[in-house]
């Protein structure tokens, strides 16, 4: 059989015409088979552990199980990768969050992903202060009495420790030091804030700054001291705790956020049905109640253009800190 080249051309037009529709409608009946969530960290973090809460309510209100997948590795690029590289079709959704989007593409000058140009945002999901912790050994009580002490030793001499580089938590210590007029020696730990916490419950490494999560009940007992938080509000958790910036240092405050990203170029009807799912998810009284006691706060954005505005800020800030204080992966 012959086609003629009307009947060619007229063909390639309505196929032209129906891909939008098709699209349109494969969006619209989304999602019709379980969607992964890609975790860029270990079981038992604080991102695992912001996804575990997320996943029953998501599922309940997309009517499609949710699997967790954790995808661990190079401060969270390799699962950063994974979630980059999937297709936009709404079943690869990325637990982002400030190390791997803010931190890591001004930290690892050789990072191929883009996170503004190979995602699309659709939710802040958490957020967790930084608590300033030492072991019941260090001389230091206080902040101030830190600086004290630190400035009378050799250059270098004291260690903190860290999750990783490209963690909040380094970032949080490299700012205080820059602050502060200190030299103290970075020692990095690999898979999350646990190894890191152990290190200084030993007396290994005297100090560090942490997920308020990953040490609260070691500060409760007493096997650890919190010398400040790193939010401009204190903890209702530990409402005893100064913050850093009632004691001279990170006016701005910080603190660890996790949000859900899609593959950019994710239709805008996914998107939206991914919003609701999360502000479904998040609404959830025991949820919220469960989150709260481990001192992780749920925080939702408005809108995912809320949540984009919020993470240009983030990814400015941090930039602009590693520029000042010349942090450099270890």
């Amino acid at each position: 059989m012959t086609i003629d080249r009307r009947h060619f051309l007229g063909m390639m037009a309505a196929g032209m015409a129906a891909g939008p529709a098709f699209a349109q409608t494969a969006a619209t009946n989304w999602p019709t088979q379980p969607i992964r969530m890609i975790v860029p960290f270990a079981p038992g973090g604080a991102s695992d552990f912001a996804a575990r809460l997320l996943q029953p309510g998501m599922s309940e209100f997309l009517k499609q199980n949710i699997v967790v997948e954790n995808r661990a590795g190079a401060a969270g690029n390799v699962g950063m990768d994974a979630a980059a590289r999937a297709a936009p079709d709404g079943y690869t959704i990325f637990l982002g969050n400030v190390g791997t989007i803010s931190i890591n593409p001004s930290l690892f000058k050789e990072l191929t992903v883009k996170p503004e140009r190979d995602f699309a945002p659709v939710s802040l999901v958490a957020s967790t202060p930084g608590l300033f912790i030492a072991h019941p050994s260090f001389p230091a009580n206080t902040v101030k009495e830190l600086i004290e002490y630190v400035k009378k030793q050799p250059k270098g001499a004291i260690n903190f420790a860290s999750p990783g580089s490209g963690s909040l938590n380094r970032l949080e210590m490299e700012l205080f030091q820059k602050e502060a007029g200190l030299e103290m020696t970075h020692i990095p730990y690999k898979g999350g804030a646990g190894p890191a916490v152990t290190d200084v419950l030993a007396g290994h490494v005297p100090i560090m700054f942490v997920t308020i999560s990953s040490a609260i009940q070691q500060v409760r007992s007493g096997r650890l001291k919190a010398l400040g938080i790193s939010t401009k509000e204190r903890s209702p958790q530990l409402p005893d705790v100064p913050t850093m910036a009632e004691q001279g240092f990170n006016e701005k405050g910080s603190s660890s956020w996790q949000g859900v990203l899609v593959p950019a170029k994710t239709p805008r009807p996914i998107i939206d049905k991914l919003h609701a799912a999360i502000q479904h998810a998040m609404s959830d009284a025991t949820v919220r109640k469960r989150m709260e006691e481990g001192a992780v706060y749920p925080v939702t954005s408005p809108t995912p253009e809320a949540f984009g505005a919020f993470l240009k800020e983030e990814s400015d800030r941090w930039a602009e800190v590693i520029r000042l204080t010349g942090a450099q992966p270890d």
